[in-house]
């Protein structure tokens, strides 16, 4: 098996660094609590081992010329990205009002006076499936993922050996550099969380990344 491992490694390295939204799920995830960081990257990598196995097979290639199919993904992805977005937006403004509530009943306590973050009082367990399940539909409902596995790999795969097998080999290579690009990521994004668990920042953090993930769940909408 010949493939050409370096201009692949190129376009894969571009791919990971150029930010989308499992990018913004796992920094996010990551500021909440690192071990939800790492749970949301391997479930985004996850989400790419459903579409390697599919292109490995040939089912991706039917959902990429059927654009009823595509268009139904697409759809589905940009809806759990406004979802994610309505949430974060609306768990911003209740923190708000329970922190204004609160000083107005007993004189809470001021900002960056409570270094918890939210995510830090839920079980270990909850963490890890929360982060893993937003990662892995982030990934398993973007199509773009699934043509990259169709129209980018096959441009470094040697024609005289089996497709399929090297799909495959190709697809393992990029999920196994993804992780390591993601804990990577998830270890600088966990250093910020003393400064988000300030009340201020978290809550102009959280209305941020809910604005982000609304936007481009509807650009995604809007481009289908």
């Amino acid at each position: 098996m010949s493939v050409d491992l370096v201009g692949f490694l190129g376009v894969v390295l571009v791919a990971y660094v150029v930010p989308g939204p499992d990018f913004l799920v796992v920094v996010r995830s990551a500021t909440e609590h690192p071990a939800k960081g790492r749970a949301a990257a391997l479930g985004a990598q996850t989400g790419l081992c459903v579409h390697m196995l599919a292109a490995a097979v040939g089912l991706s290639l039917i959902a990429a010329r059927s654009p009823a199919v595509y268009d139904t993904i697409k759809l589905l992805g940009a809806a759990y990205l406004v979802h994610l977005g309505v949430r974060a937006v609306l768990a911003a403004r209740r923190a708000a009002r329970e922190r204004v509530a609160g000083r107005e009943a007993a004189g809470g306590p001021a900002d960056g006076a409570d270094a918890r973050t939210p995510a830090e009082d839920g079980p270990v367990h909850g963490r890890w499936r929360s982060g893993f399940t937003q990662g892995f539909l982030t990934n398993v409902l973007n199509p773009k993922a699934a043509l990259f596995f169709l129209s980018i790999l096959p441009q470094f795969v040697d024609g005289g050996g089996s497709t399929s097998r090297q799909i495959f080999f190709l697809g393992t290579l990029d999920i196994i550099i993804g992780v390591a690009y993601w804990f990577a990521l998830v270890a600088v994004a966990a250093r910020l969380r003393a400064f988000l668990a300030r009340p201020k920042v978290r809550h102009r953090w959280e209305l941020t990344t809910g604005w982000l993930f609304i936007a481009i769940g509807i650009g995604v909408a809007a481009a289908a």
